[in-house]
């Protein structure tokens, strides 16, 4: 990218404009700590007073195509890239009107539209997001920047380092910029961090760092400037560590003098950032006191005006508490799937077929994981595209599932689509914050206006005396989350039309592949193709009894199924295909015809699939049953490793013909 020059010096002008910004966050959060005294604000009210420079000045080199991702304390932050205020008091209000038409309050604020990307009330994940946008930017060969902004608490944090050195190896568009206002909540950064600075640590990772003093906002600014040029121009990440203070409470109505004094309160605020900055810009001749102080007049009926507005403006609609969970836009569905046809290929050969077709077709899918660039994977999923497509959309990690399928997450949000192979469900266990609280929750939070396009893909399963670490099936559990979607194919027919759909699609989706599925072969149709989610296959029909199996157990139950047809036993089989969403009203005709409702699931009790099944079946299908459900689920055991413990845990061809015997006994 060509070096895009940047005035790192105030003018007149931008000395004007960082005041009236500086100005707007201070009187608006001097209004939301009365309104949370008046019981206006609902929650937690995370005010910015004291550390006003920081966002104001560097936010000043920003572009609206720029992002930004933030912190519980983002109130600045949201005001600093152009939030209106009253949006920000109305979300604070819980007001439909707000930013995030009320599903977000203080420490969840979403403005897509301008740019801010989303605060988050976890600490570090913002660090990882940005790092996604600056992903986006280098996919799309875009010179825009992305920007984190966290506290010094975030640090000691393993989303930090993640991300510091993601950032540092890939050579992002990213700033970071770390607020450091001493305390971790009531934590002293004194106490809790055995390194007494933090830009400073930007040196083990081969990148700029600065520590800066976070109440001069020509420091800031000049500092900020020259990392904006820098990542615009190709050069890659700053750190930036703002040191600073906050002069109210971690939030509004908390204790704050147990863990500091009165007098370092009082001390601080002689350092107030605007008064400083004020003293300083009439001193160097570039504004008036007049100038000065009809911009905080100004500012003074701009915050009583939204206060107004925000207060008058309605609640929303209790109605309206589940949407947006998943995309509600527009779609035509898909055509519908081809017949399977004479052609064989594998397992993961279907999924392949698809994942080459749709990278072909766009220039937005990018892969991430360990292995899946030159190596094509540790299951060959990506064999042959890295030569194809080249390494920034093959892009081999480092051995950091938080930090990648955060840095997806953040991808995402900002506009091309990730897909992470994380080779097997144990891993990405390690991120499992990034997937409930930010990648499920996004779409949600902020009201349909962020898309969540991510493909999360590998293995689950037991088999190859694996043991505990590399056997897992978690199916169950993501499937309890709101906003994912999960997927468990078990013929390559299906794998490659569910993948393809889950290519296509604008919600979160969990691919998971068993591992003794992988190399089976299948009739597979060459031409793309969709299967849309929440589907259920009728792989055998019968009479006698249903058979819900998932993935493996699928071809477990077919086999028992073969057998007890040659006794005149009329078994149907029903594959789910995907858990979330789950098509139970498949299941209920069948049971309606059979009477009798086996479910198999090689994922332990309790809480598993088979039991989700079991209970909407008895809830609206009771009426049909002739005998009580039946459940059939691995035994509750972590893996073992010798082959004799493995095969004693989890159901087989004979253990689930004996149990549709027992069923039809009953």
């Amino acid at each position: 990218m060509a070096t895009v020059e940047v005035n790192k010096h105030l003018t007149k002008d931008t000395a004007l404009s960082v005041f009236r910004t500086m100005q707007i966050i201070r009187q608006c959060e001097e209004q939301l700590a009365k309104s949370h005294q008046r019981g206006l604000v609902h929650g937690a009210c995370h005010t910015y007073v004291g550390e006003e420079a920081i966002a104001s000045s560097i936010f000043a080199h920003l572009r609206p195509e720029d992002v930004v991702f933030s912190t519980h304390r983002g109130h600045g932050h949201a005001l600093a890239k152009g939030l209106h205020p009253r949006e920000l008091i109305a979300e604070l209000y819980g007001r439909k009107t707000g930013c995030s038409q009320g599903r977000g309050g203080s420490m969840h604020l979403f403005k897509p539209e301008i740019g801010m990307m989303g605060t988050s009330g976890i600490v570090g994940p913002c660090i990882l997001h940005a790092c996604g946008g600056g992903y986006t930017f280098k996919i799309q060969k875009k010179d825009n920047v992305a920007v984190a902004c966290f506290g010094d608490g975030a640090v000691n944090n393993g989303a930090f380092h993640e991300g510091m050195n993601m950032a540092a190896i890939w050579n992002l568009p990213v700033i970071l910029v770390c607020e450091n206002n001493q305390f971790a909540t009531e934590v002293a950064f004194s106490y809790s961090s055995g390194i007494p600075d933090v830009g400073r640590r930007a040196e083990n990772y081969g990148i700029p760092g600065f520590e800066v003093d976070g109440n001069d906002v020509h420091e800031i600014f000049r500092v900020g400037g020259e990392a904006v040029e820098r990542a615009r121009g190709g050069g890659g990440p700053t750190l930036i560590e703002c040191k600073t203070y906050r002069t109210r409470a971690h939030a509004e109505g908390m204790g704050d003098f147990t863990y500091r004094t009165r007098e370092d309160v009082e001390e601080w605020k002689t350092q107030c950032p605007l008064k400083r900055f004020r003293a300083a810009a009439i001193s160097d001749d570039l504004v008036t006191a007049a100038e000065l102080d009809e911009i905080a007049a100004e500012v003074k009926a701009l915050i009583a005006e939204s206060h107004e507005f925000a207060e008058a403006s309605e609640y929303p609609d209790g109605a309206t508490a589940a949407k947006h969970v998943y995309f509600e836009g527009p779609h035509d569905p898909p055509p519908p799937a081809p017949p399977q046809g004479e052609r064989q290929t594998t397992f993961v050969a279907g999924t392949l077929e698809a994942l080459d077709h749709e990278m072909g077709n766009n220039p937005d899918i990018f892969v991430m994981g360990e292995g899946i660039g030159a190596r094509g994977g540790n299951f060959t999923t990506t064999l042959g595209l890295y030569e194809k497509y080249g390494a920034e959309r093959l892009c081999d990690t480092p051995i950091c599932e938080r930090g990648f399928v955060g840095l997806g997450c953040g991808a995402a949000m900002s506009g091309t689509r990730p897909l992470i192979d994380f080779m097997f469900i144990d891993f990405i266990n390690d991120s499992f914050g990034e997937m409930i609280n930010q990648i499920a929750k996004m779409q949600y939070m902020s009201s349909g206006r962020l898309k969540m396009p991510i493909l999360l893909r590998g293995c689950i399963g037991i088999g190859h005396s694996a043991a505990t670490h590399h056997s897992g099936s978690y199916h169950s559990v993501y499937a309890h989350i709101p906003g994912l979607r999960v997927v468990t194919p078990a013929t390559p027919y299906d794998a490659k039309g569910l993948f393809t759909h889950a290519l296509r699609c604008q919600d979160p989706v969990l691919f998971l592949e068993h591992r003794e599925l992988m190399s089976i072969k299948g009739p597979v149709p060459a031409e793309p193709y969709e299967i849309p989610f929440g589907q259920a296959a009728i792989a055998r029909e019968g009479n006698d009894v249903t058979v819900v199996a998932l993935s493996l157990m699928l071809h477990h139950a077919l086999d028992a199924a073969e057998k007890l047809a040659n006794r005149g036993i009329s078994v149907e089989v029903i594959d789910p295909r995907t858990v979330s969403p789950l098509d139970t009203d498949t299941i209920l005709q069948s049971v309606g015809k059979t009477g009798r409702l086996l479910v198999v699931d090689e994922a332990f009790t309790p809480c598993s699939v088979a039991s989700e099944i079991a209970a909407r079946v008895a809830d609206a299908g009771f009426d049909d049953l002739d005998a009580p459900i039946k459940t059939l689920n691995g035994v509750f055991t972590p893996t073992p490793y010798a082959p004799t413990l493995e095969k004693e845990i989890v159901p087989n061809p004979e253990t689930v013909q004996q149990a549709i015997e027992d069923l039809l006994a009953e």
